[in-house]
């Protein structure tokens, strides 16, 4: 199974997103298994967009991240960068299908509601700045033998 980190961003908690965005993630099979609520610090931000550090929104994005809570997660399953890479939605939202989380939640790219591992070495990387192996939790689920074969 894979793992991948996803946030949603202030936008998606501001405006009451979370438990849809939860919902869409458990009701695809994905399992959630670590989850907080916080506001993350300018320095935590400024390390998971590095590779924006000399792009021109850097500084916006920064401060708006930290500019109140987010949800941070780390989920997992069969695929599960692609697959939440899929539900959330092109980055864009003008390019996002309906019924994705952009798709239907997103108008502008500065406020597009979830931040979703684009591999496997980002998803390595933001779940190690975000997580303690502590805070990462194994379990099995019942209804995992109706998901995968």
């Amino acid at each position: 199974m894979e793992q991948t980190y996803v946030m949603v961003k202030p936008d998606g908690v501001q405006r009451g997103l979370v438990g849809e965005i939860i919902s869409r993630i458990e009701r695809r099979g994905l399992k959630i298994i670590a989850l907080r609520i916080n506001v993350i610090k300018e320095a935590t931000a400024k390390e998971h967009y590095i590779e924006h550090e000399t792009k021109s929104f850097f500084t916006s994005l920064v401060k708006f991240i930290v500019s109140s809570p987010s949800i941070s997660m780390v989920v997992t399953g069969k695929d599960a960068i692609r697959v939440m890479r899929t539900i959330a939605g092109a980055t864009n939202p003008v390019d996002a299908t309906p019924g994705t989380i952009r798709g239907d939640f997103a108008l502008d790219i500065g406020r597009n509601v979830v931040h979703a591992s684009d591999s496997t070495d980002a998803a390595a990387r933001e779940i190690a700045i975000h997580f303690k192996d502590s805070e990462i939790w194994k379990y099995s689920k019942i209804d995992e033998v109706c998901i995968y074969e």
